[in-house]
């Protein structure tokens, strides 16, 4: 499992198993993201499986699954309102931690410059250049 920092509220990984949530409760993360829906690919662990080790663990959970061809922006906006909800840290999962970062991209285009959102993606290993006039789009005037 490699988790990647995008801020400190926040980081996201590729696929987690159940047994990997008491390693992440043990780093301090309060919450999980899922964004990665059920049976996208043969083998995947149910969500299901992760929430309910999470809840055992003593942590949030939220399910918000969004096809990976098919991120909108009401999706980036809905990423962004859980991630006022719930407890930080959140970790955020699904096929790469792409998904993920687009969603908090979306999420973050109205508050802050496409340039500074691009900047933490890349540092945190994902390119998001192909994503910019989107995130400028939806930037406020």
């Amino acid at each position: 499992m490699e988790l990647h920092k995008i801020t400190e509220d926040l980081s996201v990984a590729s696929q987690l198993g159940a047994a990997d949530v008491p390693l992440i409760a043990a780093q301090g993360f309060r919450a999980i993201i899922c964004n990665r829906p059920d049976g996208e690919a043969a083998g995947q662990p149910a969500f299901g499986a992760i929430e309910e080790a999470a809840r055992a663990a003593g942590m949030k959970f939220a399910y918000q699954p969004v096809p990976s061809n098919a991120v909108s922006d009401a999706d980036g906006a809905a990423f962004g309102e859980l991630l006022e909800e719930l407890p930080k840290p959140v970790l955020a999962y699904c096929r790469s931690g792409t998904r993920c970062t687009i969603l908090w991209a979306l999420s973050e285009a109205p508050k802050q410059p496409a340039g500074q959102i691009m900047l933490r993606a890349m540092r945190a290993g994902y390119d998001l250049s192909k994503l910019e006039p989107r995130l400028n789009i939806l930037a406020k005037p």
